[in-house]
């Protein structure tokens, strides 16, 4: 049995430690630019599957398919649910005028398990020039690898008298990994202007009189490849569009009572009149203490979404009154400044 005198010396501890932080934490709502950046003058856009098998790769593709065990066709069906959906996706978050998918492009089909390596540009160029579009959304690779593990074990089914007897089976577990790869070329800077991988591991189980007969009992596992695969597609659509996020901060609680009632004014959703006590102490003769009304002065002004002034309080926080924390915020604070010139950029679009 523990100690009942230590256990609540630690609790009283605990207690006492939380109580006397310096600061307390807060989240704020912000919008981060889209992780892929395109012109605004793009307009209109292709996408390719380079997963499809070449005519020089049908070996691998065979081999491949043998060892799927199930859904000779999964690979196939689950680009083309990415693909798909990654087009209707681009339609709905993006205005471009055009969303082409380009089928029956012998050039581009690899078929293989890995990223391969990027197209020619001059391969890029002729494929935008023949289908007057401006970029290229490629699906690099998509690939269903699946092991089979059976064991033996019984299941109940009906016998001549209708009565449900425990009989010898078959129970398999397909483990599948599904993975991606894409990739987004640019013809006019030459670059690509993204990549990325997806990969999933799933597991499926049925039961059998059979090997043959648990694997058919695996009746979802199509279906939720391919509901994954279009999540996939909406995924990478998504990474053009900006994203709101909820970023962390911490302000300081301490000092004097001004600190003590603006904690309670910012805790209540009141940061105005929180910031109206911290500014009262800007002029306090103890130095820590100012410097930490500087510094959540700075956060009243990120909040208020004046970055400019946010980051003038938080190096006076520094520079004139060594408050540590100010120059990591500082760092932050410039940060964000430069994320929002990118965003702006690409909401003029």
């Amino acid at each position: 049995m523990k100690n009942p005198i230590k256990s609540l010396a630690y609790v009283f501890i605990t207690v006492l430690f939380t109580n006397c932080a310096s600061t307390n934490r807060l989240t704020i709502g912000v919008t981060e630019p889209a992780l892929v950046h395109l012109s605004p003058d793009i307009t209109s856009v292709g996408i390719i599957n380079r997963s499809l098998s070449s005519k020089g790769n049908n070996t691998l593709d065979k081999i491949d398919k043998i060892l799927s065990a199930e859904g000779l066709n999964l690979d196939m069906k689950g680009a083309e649910a990415a693909i798909s959906a990654l087009s209707t996706e681009l339609s709905v978050l993006k205005n471009f005028e055009e969303v082409k998918i380009l089928n029956e492009i012998e050039e581009v089909k690899k078929g293989l398990a890995v990223l391969p390596a990027t197209l020619s540009w001059e391969l890029v160029e002729k494929i935008c020039l023949e289908n007057e579009v401006d970029v290229l959304f490629s699906l690099e690779f998509y690939d269903t690898d699946t092991k089979a593990d059976y064991r033996v074990t019984t299941m109940k089914l009906p016998n001549s008298l209708g009565v449900n007897v425990d009989v010898p089976a078959q129970e398999v577990t397909l483990a599948t990994n599904v993975a991606s790869g894409w990739r987004v070329y640019d013809p006019h800077i030459k670059m690509v202007v993204d990549e990325q991988l997806y990969t999933k591991n799933m597991a499926f189980r049925g039961k059998g009189i059979n090997p043959i007969k648990a694997v058919e009992a695996v009746a979802n596992r199509n279906e939720t490849v391919q509901e994954y695969s279009r999540n996939v597609g909406i995924a990478y659509a998504e990474r053009l569009v900006p994203r709101n996020i909820r970023i962390a901060r911490q302000y300081f609680v301490r000092g004097t009572d001004n600190f003590k009632i603006a904690q309670r004014r910012a805790q209540a959703g009141d940061w105005d009149g929180a910031a109206e006590l911290w500014e009262r102490e800007l002029t306090n003769s103890n130095e820590k203490v100012a410097g930490r009304a500087y510094y959540n002065m700075a956060i009243s002004n990120e909040i208020n979404g004046d970055l400019d002034r946010a980051i003038q309080f938080a190096s006076k926080s520094y520079a004139d009154y060594r408050t540590n924390m100010a120059l990591d915020y500082i760092h932050v604070l410039r940060h964000r400044v430069r994320q929002n010139q990118v965003l702006n950029s690409q909401l003029a679009r």
